[in-house]
């Protein structure tokens, strides 16, 4: 029987809450190399690449093609003024805000089929080989509690852990205020021994999200195909560089508040992930700081309408976050991507509320100047030191894997149309 989770959590409670050749590809991955010496675990690259590859020829086969033709239909190309990151993506419509991507099927714990999504690799050369986002900062979750083991049987991924897709989800506003939410139960629930980070048996570290199994599919999917493997999921809308629609997926969460919220799996092992409210390039964390805002502007029709309050009242709209950098794929070093977010959710004041000045925060800078003009700060159940990546505000020590998708620039044709 599936229990609601009520608002005891991180948030809820303490925020009140293409092919390349093996030969060609044999070098360190850019997180070996800037890792500190304490944090570098071995690799293997020449069976990492071998292990990506056995990947493709499985999902080709899967597919009744051939690894060349996949290859060719992951390097899909889109327009300049699209502005797509992930280079696997096989379709997306920003109107309807779906994406389409790859389907792997893998092998459960229990040895029924479970089917998953791959998005980001540590690795430069196993990303570029996959079609996938290149994040460097994720071989920091190897050799932690936070991610999972898995192997290689016959070309498919063999998880230890494994996600209910069965439950209901169910997320009311809290009685004194609507963040946080008097109940919230997570549509989809992971075991202790899943995560999202998994590592292979050479040490490469992908993100490798389970999609859907016998209990059913991810809140987020839209549409899916077993025998072409392809899967299309809803893509969340937020604010980058002063932009809008910075379009990211979002898989699991650590916390269960969260993952209802955001219609993602509960996956308590992500907490152990290191290291909460140190973001930089040459932090020793598998994660990037980002900000929500936990009281802003509701309405569904409101212009202004952001914030996780607005998600709660507004129909389950967009929380429309802020993040602070695009992926880079082609950046090989210096790269401080990740999909791990490390969410520093603010508050605007009550001086700030009383005036009338709340509106959308649009990026890191903006919310830089709010904070430095004392109309944001950070929300009453953040803790830890300020982190001053992310305006001086506190972590929640929770994260959201959200990988990135696209975020279309200003002069695209169909800019006006997204809503």
């Amino acid at each position: 029987m599936k229990t609601r989770m009520n608002n005891l959590s991180k948030w809820g409670l303490a925020v009140g809450i293409a092919s390349l050749s093996l030969t060609a590809c044999k070098e360190e991955i850019i997180g070996e190399k800037t890792a500190p010496q304490s944090v570098r675990p071995s690799l293997d690259e020449t069976i990492a690449l071998r292990e990506a590859e056995d990947l493709m020829e499985t999902a080709a086969k899967e597919a009744g093609t051939s690894r060349e033709s996949l290859a060719n239909a992951r390097r899909t190309r889109f327009t300049r003024e699209q502005n797509v990151f992930f280079p696997g993506t096989l379709a997306i419509d920003f109107e309807k805000r779906t994406a389409t991507l790859p389907l792997y099927k893998g092998i459960g714990p229990s040895g029924r089929p479970t089917y998953y999504i791959v998005t980001e690799a540590a690795n430069f050369y196993v990303a570029k080989l996959l079609g996938i986002n290149y994040a460097p900062k994720l071989v920091f979750g190897r050799d932690t509690e936070g991610s999972q083991e898995v192997t290689l049987t016959r070309g498919y991924l063999q998880f230890k852990g494994d996600v209910d897709f069965s439950p209901q989800r169910t997320l009311v506003a809290g009685i004194a205020a609507t963040f946080p939410p008097s109940v919230a139960q997570p549509g989809a629930v992971a075991d202790d021994a899943y995560s999202p980070l998994v590592v292979l048996p050479s040490g490469s570290v992908l993100n490798a999200q389970i999609v859907a199994n016998s209990t059913g599919m991810h809140d987020r999917a839209v549409a899916i195909d077993y025998r072409k493997g392809t899967i299309t999921l809803q893509i969340l809308d937020g604010f980058q560089g002063g932009d809008q629609f910075y379009f990211h997926l979002v898989t699991d969460s650590s916390d269960p508040v969260a993952a209802t919220i955001e219609l993602g799996v509960y996956a308590p092992r992500l907490a152990n992930l290191p290291t909460f409210g140190q973001s930089t390039e040459f932090d020793a964390s598998a994660l990037l700081g980002f900000s929500p805002a936990s009281n802003g502007e509701t309405g569904a029709d409101n212009p202004q309408r952001q914030g996780l309050n607005s998600t709660i009242v507004d129909g389950d709209r967009d929380p429309i976050n802020v993040f602070p950098l695009d992926p880079d794929n082609s950046k090989q070093f210096g790269n401080n991507y990740s999909p791990m977010w490390d969410a520093h959710v603010s508050a605007w004041t009550e001086e700030a509320i009383a005036a009338g000045k709340r509106r959308r925060i649009t990026g890191f800078e903006d919310l830089q100047a709010l904070v430095e003009a004392g109309l944001v700060t950070s929300f009453a159940g953040n803790s830890g030191e300020p982190n001053g990546f992310v305006a001086g505000l506190k972590p929640t020590n929770l994260i959201i894997n959200c990988p990135v998708i696209a975020q279309p620039l200003r002069t695209y044709p169909g800019y006006a149309d997204i809503e």
